[in-house]
């Protein structure tokens, strides 16, 4: 099940614009792109779906038997499932912002990520950490110095997702690119996040209503993590993913519409403020989000995530300021205004 990268992501190729991929004729726009980093983006088109979810704690406690009820009731904040319409195409990272390419733009744009800047680093994984201490009852420690997205207390490849980069990170990645190539880059907002997620579904996940079928899509809280955290055993999935950590991005198949790990592998930051009754309220085309907030939006789940929280629908939310070992980047690069 495992799909190798088109291309090599440890090599990163510098140019003065980006370079189309592909395109049906002259005149069209560019079905993908690669930027100066060396990241590709894959044409989203406008269009409908119905996002959130309508299951009752009733339904979801039949399907996750393992999880307490008070799990299932938290997850309000998914309903009313309502219509929504992406009026403009965009382009979204076919892939989650790599190590390799977040230390390319910080070499050459100067910028210092915010744990590294403020002094009080980031969490990591630590095996001789006493659990007992741990709020989540899980080896995670910090923040501490010592980790940054430079080191998370395991080892990561070049072509691993970048981990423990603040919201602020992402946005001056985002601002960066924006100035240096002259279009705009931005994060997703959580209707175009969930919008390219489903890529024309509504299972509970991409890949079908089964947490098990996540196996062939997403490096997820499975049998391999079992040997590093057996108190959580009863939440791991039967199979066998060969990653207790991160992946590389793109080991496994990607959704319908051709992006990979959209489920797991990294929380990926969206532009959104998080309001619990926000979906009540919802506009119908392009929605943004709240005007304002004390948290902002992640989405997708990770390599720690349990299956229930790993969902289309799931909505999370932490300070914009957190840096985590679990939480990365994916970002939207806007069509040129014609």
């Amino acid at each position: 099940m495992r799909h190798l990268l088109a291309t090599t992501l440890g090599f990163i190729v510098f140019a003065s614009l980006s370079a189309p991929i592909f395109a049906a004729d002259p005149g069209a726009v560019p079905a993908a792109i690669v930027n100066m980093l060396g990241m590709k983006f894959v044409l989203v088109p406008a269009g409908e779906f119905v996002m959130g979810s309508d299951e009752s704690p009733d339904i979801l406690s039949k399907v996750y038997p393992q999880y307490e009820r008070r799990r299932v009731e938290e997850l309000r904040d998914e309903a009313p499932a309502h219509r929504v319409r992406i009026t403009q195409p965009f382009y979204l990272g076919q892939f989650e912002v790599s190590v390799g390419q977040f230390r390319k733009f910080l070499e050459v744009s100067g910028y210092i990520p915010e744990p590294v800047e403020d002094g009080t680093g980031a969490y990591g994984y630590n095996t001789d950490y006493d659990a007992a201490k741990s709020a989540s009852g899980d080896a995670f420690e910090g923040r501490d110095p010592k980790y940054s997205w430079r080191n998370a207390g395991f080892v990561q490849g070049d072509d691993h997702p970048v981990l423990n980069v603040t919201w602020n990170d992402a946005v001056a990645m985002a601002k960066w690119l924006s100035e240096k190539e002259g279009v705009k880059y931005r994060l997703p907002t959580e209707a175009e996040w969930e919008y390219a997620c489903r890529a024309g579904t509504r299972t509970r996940y991409a890949s079908g209503d089964d947490a098990e079928s996540l196996l062939t899509i997403a490096n997820i809280f499975d049998a391999d993590a079992k040997a590093y955290w057996a108190r959580w055993a009863e939440f791991t999935l039967s199979g066998h993913d060969n990653f207790a950590f991160t992946a590389p991005v793109g080991s496994f198949a990607p959704n319908a519409w051709g992006f990979y790990d959209m489920h797991g592998n990294v929380w990926e930051w969206v532009s959104d403020w998080y309001a619990d009754d926000y979906y009540a309220r919802s506009p119908v085309d392009d929605p943004q989000g709240p005007d304002d907030g004390i948290v902002r939006v992640r989405r997708g789940g990770s390599w720690h995530t349990w299956s229930l929280y790993a969902r289309s629908s799931y909505r999370n939310w932490i300070s914009p300021n957190s840096r985590y070992a679990l939480v990365g980047i994916r970002l939207v690069r806007e069509l040129p205004a014609r």
